[in-house]
């Protein structure tokens, strides 16, 4: 028996399989051409897709001491001090603090630091989750040989 595969990778990480399976071999039969008398056979194939799921397809690239210390910070000043970010970000820039690409603060690139923080954090909790594999769209198709 001989497997017929396609692969397709989609967004996300997903990757798609096609795989064709050749059944028993009774052939349905069509005229190819009036004129020369001759036929096609039409073989079925049962195909399906299969998807499966991964989170290990990028690169987990560690939080620099530097990152840690300025999430704290913002946190810390944000939460327990009560202060906003277009404050945090005034106080930053009158210390000299620059954000991570030697830019000005903003209330934007403050809000920034936390939003991103935590979807990094949901980002690699995903990546241990186990997604099931997904058989669907069964059906037979007819190629003529």
């Amino acid at each position: 028996m001989t497997l017929l595969g396609f692969c397709h990778n989609s967004r996300g990480g997903d990757v798609m399989f096609q795989i064709v399976l050749p059944p028993n071999p009774k052939r349905m039969v069509r005229w190819s051409s009036l004129e020369r008398g001759s036929y096609e056979t039409a073989v079925p194939h049962l195909c399906f897709t299969i998807t499966s799921k991964s989170g290990d397809l990028t690169y987990n690239q560690p939080y620099s001491k530097r990152q840690q210390t300025l999430h704290r910070l913002i946190s810390f000043m944000n939460k327990e001090e009560k202060i906003g970010y277009r404050t945090i970000a005034r106080r930053f820039n009158s210390w000299g603090i620059k954000t991570t690409r030697g830019k000005t603060w903003s209330s934007g690139s403050v809000h920034s630091v936390l939003k991103r923080k935590i979807q990094r954090d949901k980002r690699i909790g995903d990546r241990k989750k186990k997604h099931p594999t997904k058989l669907e769209n069964f059906r037979i198709e007819y190629f003529y040989v």
